[in-house]
């Protein structure tokens, strides 16, 4: 190897996953090495046009949170609030010692409250005003998550919220690295969530022609790079990770699950939701990111790809994956047994790409019976089973509307 930047690099030292795939870090590798999809007939959405999602099979609120917390915040912040507490936990930092100026907490996320507004303006519509929630404002805005969780874990480090639509987890991962390598910050809580699943939303996806018309077979709509895909089938979920500098993990002799090497993050200036055709800014953040962790391009082993199952992005995302790397990655789409999380996805993605490190696994993409010939250039993607084998570096892929493009370079741990 040409020698990952060590230095530049911060280590995962703890994970939370609340996703379709399940709840907790075991349940969801499990899943995602199955291959078997998690998409469903959604009763919530009965009626509709599209009626098939991936949601958290059994996530209670209240049993998790508590019904005095879980009232007051939506669905969102109820799965990172979560998924933050789980992170801490895997980690071993114990929050009662730790140095809480000194932590920091970054999350994507894009539609906020979607639901709770929704269903409060329409509240509005048919009743008075004074049937309108007090809590209505503070559970539908973005940053509030990220205040929800430094409350929780009553961290007093800056605390933010990362936007950039799908890529917003990536974004978020991204953020943190730098707060930690700049010194702002000692450990940082990153990751993204989403809970946008509601009949107004999907209903504005299926109007833009991205959700998966295959409503009479749930479990087999979302199939990334297949050849009759034919769009995402809309998830929820969240991840967070617990970030440290590589020394800091080490001398406290933390598990390091794999290190953060590289990050970069480009906009295509193309289109408001198209990604460019040839791929050529998720190129450049790949590129980038590479440059960003002292990785060849030979090197990458295992791309955990954007992969929506939309006939545009997977096949752009195959050129630039193909023109940064050539066919030698393993290239996986984890979104075949998840869905779309959308601003969650990067960070659900980062997490599956550091545990194929940690365990020695490629999971397989869900659903892909025959590649889609009109993809132009040869990429090795892993479909079936599982691939085991032992990985050093990995890179994990993220776009989002308005031409947001981010991409993680992952490097075992030393």
């Amino acid at each position: 190897m040409s020698g990952v930047a060590r230095g530049r690099g911060v280590a995962i030292t703890g994970m939370g996953l609340v996703t379709p795939a399940g709840i907790g870090v075991e349940e969801n590798w499990r899943r995602v090495l199955s291959g078997v999809s998690a998409a469903a007939t959604d009763p919530e959405l009965k009626g509709e046009k599209v009626d098939i999602s991936c949601r958290v099979a059994g996530f209670d609120p209240t049993a998790e949170l508590g019904r005095r917390t879980a009232w007051k915040l939506d669905r969102f912040t109820q799965l990172a609030v979560v998924g933050a507490r789980q992170a801490v936990a895997d980690s071993g930092l114990d929050t009662g010692v730790w140095d809480c100026t000194r932590v920091g907490v970054v999350i994507g996320n894009s539609l906020g409250g979607a639901a709770t507004l929704e269903k409060q303006l329409r509240t509005y519509s048919e009743g008075t005003p004074e049937d309108v929630s007090a809590l209505m404002i503070p559970m539908s805005m973005v940053n509030m998550v990220a205040g929800y969780v430094a409350m929780d874990l009553r961290i007093h480090g800056p605390s933010l919220v990362t936007a950039t639509a799908c890529a917003s987890g990536a974004s978020a991962i991204g953020t943190a690295r730098e707060w930690l390598l700049s010194g702002l910050c000692d450990v940082v809580l990153a990751g993204g969530t989403e809970s946008a699943i509601s009949p107004g939303t999907l209903n504005g996806l299926s109007r833009m022609g991205a959700l998966s018309g295959r409503t009479d077979q749930p479990a087999a709509a979302s199939r990334p790079f297949a050849a009759d895909r034919d769009g995402f089938v809309a998830g929820e979920g969240a991840a967070i990770l617990v970030l440290e500098r590589c020394a800091d993990a080490t001398a406290r002799g933390a598990r390091r699950y794999a290190d953060i090497a590289g990050f970069s993050a480009t906009s295509d200036a193309h289109h408001a939701t198209a990604p460019h055709p040839q791929g050529e800014g998720l190129a450049r953040a790949l590129r980038a990111a590479l440059a960003d962790a002292g990785v060849l391009p030979d090197e990458v082993e295992h791309v955990n790809a954007h992969g929506t199952s939309t006939p545009m992005n997977d096949l752009t995302e195959a050129r630039a994956l193909h023109s940064v790397l050539g066919d030698r990655a393993a290239v996986t789409s984890t979104k075949g047994v998840t869905g779309h999380t959308l601003a969650a996805a990067g960070a659900v993605e980062a997490a599956y790409t550091a545990l194929a490190l940690y365990h020695g696994a490629v999971p397989p993409t869900a659903n892909v019976e025959s590649l889609d010939p009109a993809i132009d250039v040869d990429i090795d993607v892993v479909t079936g089973t599982a691939r085991h084998r032992r990985l050093s570096v990995a890179a994990s892929t993220s776009l989002g509307f308005g031409g947001h493009n981010a991409a993680l370079v992952l490097t075992a741990a030393a």
